[in-house]
């Protein structure tokens, strides 16, 4: 029996699980010998374009791993009646656990105190800053989606006072609402950035909302990188507009600004936050999941609704 091919632009993690994809299908790595699949794999720093969707007449399913669609040609994809699939839920708790992560790391020092330690200062009788207590501050989740929400029962579960800011208000939340992200970062401490990507949330977190964070506010990015407007973030951070901040994504990864690399109080990761093996393992079985059931001429299990 021929094996349905497919273009694939990203891997599956585990190795096991991209061993399981190429078991199943004819896996071509080359967009340019790939004019007659059905089926694109890739994920959602990498997407799928106009330009790349054009070069596929016969395409009819996109399966991100992942839940980002902003490199994703959605609106080519609906005029075409390409479907797209995600993987939402299962990598939610992962993506939440870097976030209180990176907080946890601004707030306590613990980066810091790593450098302090490898440099050889406490040996030689140096003493570390004091840190602060994040379960003390008033979290403000800016993006009340899988995530945010994911988080949110984090937080609420250390004892903290939680707040978010989404498009509307959500009947029945748990948590006290903002209309827009001045407001959110005015009332907060601990600004966690949760949002969708895209032109709509970009540079949504600013030198104005920075600047109402305060002096003792840190900022948490696990989202996208020009969600948080990186000149006054860089700018936020060297005077002292605020105390800190974590960040997984970036503007062009993997490269990052000078300017942050330099910051001593800038907590850096190389957006690894779904990167567990558990979730990692996850998404890929729902990327075969989709895939298996587009083949199969079935409602896809997690299609993106537009």
């Amino acid at each position: 029996m021929t094996r349905p091919r497919i273009l694939a632009l990203a891997d599956l993690k585990p190795a096991d699980m991209t061993d399981r994809l190429e078991a199943d299908y004819d896996v071509i790595r080359d967009i340019a010998d790939a004019g007659d699949v059905t089926a694109v794999v890739t994920a959602g720093n990498i997407g799928l374009s106009a330009a790349q969707m054009e070069a596929l007449p016969d395409l009819r399913m996109i399966a991100v791993n992942g839940v980002g669609l902003d490199a994703v040609d959605m609106a080519q994809a609906a005029r075409r009646g390409i479907r797209v699939s995600t993987t939402p839920d299962v990598l939610s708790p992962a993506v939440a656990e870097m976030a209180l992560g990176l907080a946890l790391a601004c707030t306590r020092r613990i980066a810091e105190g790593d450098r302090f330690i490898r440099a050889g200062a406490w040996e030689q009788g140096g003493k570390l800053a004091l840190g602060r207590s994040l379960i003390d501050m008033r979290a403000g989740i800016l993006g009340y989606g899988r995530i945010g929400r994911t988080l949110a029962d984090m937080l609420r579960g250390l004892g903290m006072q939680v707040l978010y800011t989404a498009r509307s208000e959500k009947p029945g939340a748990p948590d006290a609402f903002r209309p827009d992200a001045l407001t959110l970062a005015r009332d907060c401490d601990a600004l966690f950035v949760t949002t969708s990507g895209g032109d709509d949330t970009r540079a949504l977190v600013d030198g104005p909302v920075l600047a109402a964070l305060g002096a003792q506010g840190i900022v948490v990015n696990v989202a996208r990188g020009p969600v948080v407007q990186t000149h006054d973030l860089a700018a936020a951070l060297r005077d002292g507009t605020i105390a800190g901040a974590g960040l997984d994504v970036f503007d062009d990864e993997p490269k990052v600004p000078q300017a942050l690399l330099d910051a001593p109080n800038c907590v850096l990761s190389p957006h690894v936050a779904s990167a567990t093996e558990q979730a990692r393992r996850a998404m890929a079985q729902l990327v075969l999941d989709n895939l298996d059931a587009h083949f199969g001429g079935r409602p896809l299990p997690t299609e993106v609704r537009t």
